[in-house]
């Protein structure tokens, strides 16, 4: 991308990514001129009090902190005060379509790499105490201000039997008031505290980090149903130990040469990262059609009006292969365009040359509650 972006502050998407990515952070000014947010604070505690909504309440009293999850009861709030306070909901793109099109604002950023919009609210003095995200998040101002404070620094230290992740040293190298539309990008291990200003909502748009040693062992858990290593072990040539305790060198050698056997290539482990990363958080379900439509009529409508994914489905490809929710799919060559086409803007109109294949796949995933008809 050349054009030049008001939202990373006349900064190409390229320089951004040379200059500021996961490298240094970056003020913008009106990112997002009349940007108010998409919801008020009464909306979000409502969102918050839903059954399959991820929300975390922090409230602070005499300096410590304290830290409540969902589920939540509308009455939970009424006995705190006009300050001091914060509720913040996770994946608000999930239940909200304003959401999900804000998010379409970064898709500069490959889908595989997104999280989720969070959206917190807190009252005057409200926030969640200096500390550090292992992951890239873009902090966007609704309604009101917050005064952030930012810092580099190596000392990870935390305060002791705290129940959030709170520095104890913080030291701020940095601090700005951001207005409803302003932007502060954050990239990982760039400690910040938040302080609300007045009654304010905050934005975040984060970008997960898998450690590699979460994809090591989900990769392994992803071969076990996918490797075969034949044969029994067998010892016909076995010898007496005066050990019987020990595992003898034999035996070491046998199973050495049959779990050499196991190999994967670049394939399985896209086809792992495309499931692993599409895979839904615990807490998300898809609700189907109901009395949907049967295929003929599914045919009809998709042809006429097309499809749009849900608002809980995460859609990612790569080299001919789809993959969606946690499931692999290797479509038609022709159709692979198409699907790509709904991964990238997960909308499908242009239904011009579309297989029967394809069409049984779609209706499936209507009926899976994945995509429904625009």
């Amino acid at each position: 991308m050349k054009n030049k972006l008001t939202m990373l502050g006349g900064l190409t998407v390229d320089v951004f990514l040379r200059d500021y990515w996961q490298k240094k952070p970056l003020l913008i000014r009106q990112a997002f001129p009349q940007f108010k947010g998409l919801l008020d604070p009464q909306q979000l505690i409502v969102l918050a009090c839903e059954e399959d909504v991820q929300a975390r309440l922090v409230t602070q009293t005499r300096g410590k902190f304290d830290l409540l999850h969902s589920p939540f009861e509308p009455s939970d709030f009424d006995n705190f005060g006009k300050s001091k306070w914060t509720v913040l909901v996770q994946g608000v793109n999930h239940h909200l379509p304003e959401a999900a099109e804000l998010l379409k604002h970064f898709s500069f950023i490959p889908h595989a790499r997104l999280d989720d919009l969070m959206v917190s609210y807190a009252p005057k003095g409200g926030g969640v105490g200096p500390h550090f995200d292992p992951y890239d998040v873009f902090l966007l101002q609704g309604t009101g201000h917050r005064h952030w404070q930012i810092s580099t620094q190596a000392d990870r230290t935390l305060i002791e039997g705290a129940p959030l992740r709170i520095l104890k040293n913080f030291r701020i190298e940095q601090e700005w008031i951001l207005e409803p539309g302003d932007m502060l990008y954050l990239p990982p291990q760039c400690a910040h505290n938040g302080i609300a200003e007045d009654n304010c909502m905050t934005y975040s748009i984060g970008f997960r980090t898998p450690a590699y040693q979460e994809l090591a062992e989900q990769f392994l858990v992803y071969l076990q149903d996918r490797i075969t290593v034949n044969g029994l072990y067998a010892d016909p040539e076995l010898k007496t130990q005066s050990h019987p305790s020990e595992i003898s060198t034999a035996m070491l050698d046998q199973v050495a040469d049959a779990i050499k056997k196991v190999r994967w290539d670049k394939q399985d482990i896209a086809n792992f990262l495309g499931c692993y990363l599409s895979e839904p958080k615990p807490h998300i379900f898809f609700e189907s059609p109901g009395d949907g439509l049967n295929p003929t009529k599914f045919k009809q409508q998709l042809q006429k009006n097309g499809v749009v994914l849900s608002l809980t489905s995460q859609m990612l490809c790569h080299d001919g292969w789809i993959f969606i929710n946690g499931e692999a799919l290797q479509p038609n060559p022709s159709d692979y365009p198409l699907l790509r086409g709904l991964a990238d803007e997960r909308v499908l109109t242009d239904i011009k040359n579309i297989s029967p294949a394809l069409i049984a796949t779609l209706y499936q995933w209507y009926l899976d509650g994945y995509i429904s008809l625009d």
